[in-house]
């Protein structure tokens, strides 16, 4: 009997160092794999990431993605002063202005810009608001078809249905357009922000950048990840 717990001690042993043992050699080959950030630039490069980052903006762009992923494994680029981003993919979007007074056609015109980079259509028509004292419905038609920007009793999650109809409007006309580009959501409330990406793009950044809060998720991700 004694031999028999003796054998099954040892054999436990020999697993759980075994197991120890293929962590450590998984860590080790995580380490190796991992891309540096030139690296990362150069694969965001063959992505086409930066093509619609302006010339005269290519370089800080693409230093400062190589320096955001190496000290802080972060996505993200060069900021101007006015909060836009030089690579012309992110944008900032203060949810509260998107909810609130014009707010929306202020974004729809900023994103306008992009579309036309783009060589797509955003003409932005018909604007139309009612509100009672518990209800809001606020509409608009984009290039002739009508979109929800908001369509509901007011409440706590105000601010992130009008964020996340936002996306869904753009992303809806992106596509409508045979457009291989789309929103992708990383943050709401005051300091929201979206960036656009192609599939490929997406993916490359999933796989090599934290999967937390602060970095882009398809939005029913996004939505569980908020527990809207």
């Amino acid at each position: 009997m004694e031999s028999k717990i003796i054998l099954i001690v040892g054999l436990l042993f020999f697993a759980v160092k075994c197991y120890a043992q293929k962590r450590e050699e998984n860590k080790t080959e995580r380490k190796i794999n991992k891309l540096t950030g030139k690296e990362i630039v150069q694969e965001l490069n063959r992505l086409n990431f930066f093509n619609l980052t302006d010339k005269i903006d290519l370089k800080i762009t693409r230093d400062e993605f190589e320096k955001s992923y190496d000290e802080l494994n972060f996505f993200e680029g060069q900021m101007r002063e006015d909060l836009s981003f030089t690579d012309n993919r992110f944008y900032i979007i203060d949810s509260e202005t998107l909810f609130e007074g014009e707010g929306l056609i202020q974004y729809l015109e900023t994103v306008k810009v992009l579309f036309d980079k783009l060589n797509l259509k955003l003409v932005i028509s018909e604007e139309f608001e009612s509100q009672t004292e518990k209800h809001l419905l606020h509409k608009i038609k984009l290039n002739g078809k009508e979109y929800i920007a908001f369509d509901n009793d007011f409440g706590n999650y105000d601010w992130t249905i009008a964020y996340l109809n936002f996306i869904e409007m753009l992303n809806d006309q992106l596509n409508l357009q045979g457009s291989n580009d789309q929103f992708y959501p990383i943050s709401s409330g005051n300091d929201g922000k979206i960036v656009l990406l192609t599939k490929d793009q997406f993916i490359f950044v999933k796989n090599n950048y934290p999967n937390d809060k602060n970095h882009p998720k398809e939005i029913m991700d996004w939505k569980d990840g908020f527990n809207y």
